[in-house]
């Protein structure tokens, strides 16, 4: 592209979808929809501390998780963008158990959106970055809106990925396999303006690792070697460093944009991780691959996990493909 111009997230999806003549338009405005449902989120997250949206609203997800005033409203944003749109043949979100239907009263399309409306929600309070995560996947059944089938792919499937990270500023970053573009909004042009073109996890890797070492004590044997090494890893140069925020997004947009790895081992109170499959590690493992990294479950790709229920857990190891290699490694030795 010219980089003498200004290219909105619009223009940027609608000259992708120009390689592919055969494009109906309605995978781009899935997207285009899902950038405006992320400006109106963005804009209420920033007015948390000015407005009643802060605090619990005294219930639990279906996680068991207590649920924000802000996962609330970034749940129904979302829902709202995209249910009369005649995209969607069904949706699924962490915040409900089961698949959400399009109303009759609308038509179905040819997708499936998957999403986090809300990730980092308990670090809404003391104003740590969050985000939104989203998935996007062709429908595989026959049914006009959408079945279990629809929702349960392997996330190699996937059409699209992207997350959106609500910080110092709002950055909204997604892939559809032709690598992984960034967009970062300027409020007073209300738009998504291209910042990030074709991220690269960097090379050679920086010695990063993000975990939440309390957890330390609770982990297998292997995940704890794991950490010793990432520890002790200098072959003549520099150390690895910590780096952890605590917010999915905040930690995985930093290891996407500075390297190093993310890791959240499972323990003997979650053996599989805290961690869901379908909507959390699936689309940041898409994202990490386009640009040039990996995510493993410490036993094989996130991306070639066969997902047996909605709300599926997994360990996940992400980012730099040689720390994730090794961390496939360590944990092979059981």
């Amino acid at each position: 592209m010219d980089g003498t111009s200004i290219v909105t997230i619009e223009r940027h999806i609608i000259e992708a979808e120009r390689k592919y003549p055969e494009a109906s338009g309605a995978f781009s405005n899935i997207l285009t929809d899902m950038a405006l449902a992320a400006k109106v989120i963005s804009r209420q997250v920033n007015m948390a501390g000015l407005v009643d949206i802060l605090g619990r609203v005294g219930r639990r997800n279906v996680q068991g998780e207590p649920v924000q005033k802000l996962d609330v409203f970034a749940q129904d944003v979302i829902y709202r963008s995209m249910d009369h749109t005649g995209h969607l043949c069904c949706m699924v979100s962490e915040e409900l158990e089961d698949p959400i239907p399009i109303p009759d009263m609308f038509p179905a399309g040819e997708y499936v959106l998957l999403f986090d409306p809300l990730d980092g929600s308990s670090n809404i309070d003391v104003n740590v970055s969050i985000g939104t995560i989203f998935s996007i996947h062709r429908k595989v059944s026959n049914a006009e809106r959408g079945t279990l089938e629809d929702c349960l792919q392997v996330g190699r499937k996937q059409l699209a990925a992207g997350y959106v990270v609500y910080g110092s500023s709002t950055m909204f970053v997604y892939t559809t396999g032709q690598g992984v573009h960034g967009f970062t909004l300027d409020p007073s042009i209300g738009e998504f303006i291209l910042s990030h073109e074709n991220i690269r996890i960097p090379e050679p890797p920086t010695r990063y690792y993000s975990v939440n070492e309390a957890r330390y004590p609770e982990w297998e044997p292997g995940a704890q070697r794991l950490l010793e090494r990432f520890k002790s890893w200098k072959d003549g140069e520099q150390g690895f460093s910590a780096r952890y925020i605590g917010s999915l997004v905040a930690d995985f947009h930093r290891t996407l944009l500075r390297g190093g790895i993310f890791m959240y081992p499972g323990d003997r109170s979650n053996p599989n991780g805290k961690l869901r499959l379908l909507y959390e590690s699936s689309p940041l493992a898409f994202l990490a691959e386009q640009a040039g990294g990996r995510a493993s479950t410490g036993k094989q790709d996130v991306l070639d996990v066969v997902p047996t229920s909605l709300h599926q857990r997994t360990p996940l190891f992400l980012g730099s493909r040689e720390f994730v290699d090794e961390a496939d490694r360590i944990l092979a030795e059981g």
